[in-house]
């Protein structure tokens, strides 16, 4: 497809996704329940972290996990007693257990005792002439995991760039954060993180429709692949190449484009 008609196609495909009546079957439903800064921003990082395999069932346990923080997640995390901690014995979601929730919770706690939001863990070692969230990704990772006694097994839920990882999880929920376009889907609460600078959540969808369009060279969904990936759709949008996000990801999920 000639670039030009591509990126007709392709805005119209973001258009007719980036809607209010997208919200309802992604996970990012999860975080529209809440209001409150802090809320949508634990909310949706739980989401996000939870977000492989079967869209229903991820939004059930993150329904799940909202309900046993008792719908106030950032209240929970700050002043929870060991009793409130009991409740979520036994909570799990495929591969992630009560330990890498437990420890999440403890990362939580400490990060929200110091500061009024998390775009701040995702800011250090950061430039504003960065031209993507690379480094912001990486940082995030190490802060992270800065408290003692680690489990080893949480580890593999929070992606980092250093380990050639896609981070799509993570990239998501950045796009969720950051991207502004009034649309009603996307949040925009974060202001010190750029759009330009978002790099595209990558899966085996939004691969093989990037490969249709010859987007993409790469057969896997590593970081390569995602800077890739992102540096042609900023030919498209320069300022906000992962909108295109909705379009890769709706026709590849929603209509099976192949």
């Amino acid at each position: 497809m000639i670039k030009n008609n591509l990126k007709i196609f392709l805005d119209s495909k973001v258009d007719f996704y980036n809607q209010p009546s997208f919200i309802e079957h992604d996970p990012i439903c999860i975080p529209h329940q809440f209001t409150k800064k802090q809320d949508i921003e634990i909310a949706g990082f739980f989401a996000a972290i939870f977000s492989w395999g079967n869209r229903t069932t991820i939004i059930n346990k993150s329904y799940e996990l909202m309900q046993l923080m008792e719908n106030a997640p950032h209240q929970f995390v700050l002043q929870h007693q060991q009793k409130d901690l009991k409740k979520l014995e036994g909570f799990k979601h495929r591969t992630f257990n009560t330990t890498d929730l437990l420890y999440c919770i403890e990362f939580f706690n400490m990060h929200y005792s110091k500061h009024n939001s998390l775009e701040n863990a995702f800011t250090k070692g950061m430039q504003k002439k960065d031209t993507t969230i690379e480094k912001g990704l990486t940082g995030f990772y190490n802060y992270f995991f800065s408290l003692p006694d680690i489990p080893e097994r949480t580890k593999k839920h929070i992606a980092s760039p250093e380990k050639k990882s896609s981070c799509k999880r993570l990239n998501m929920y950045l796009r969720w954060m950051v991207r502004n376009d009034k649309k009603g889907v996307d949040f925009g609460i974060w202001k010190n993180i750029s759009p330009a600078q978002l790099v595209m959540p990558i899966d085996v969808h939004v691969l093989r429709v990037a490969k249709k369009f010859n987007l993409l060279q790469s057969d896997k969904t590593d970081w390569p692949a995602a800077l890739q990936l992102t540096t042609y759709l900023r030919t498209l949008d320069a300022a906000d190449p992962v909108k295109y996000d909705f379009a890769l990801f709706g026709t590849g999920v929603m209509e099976k484009y192949d």
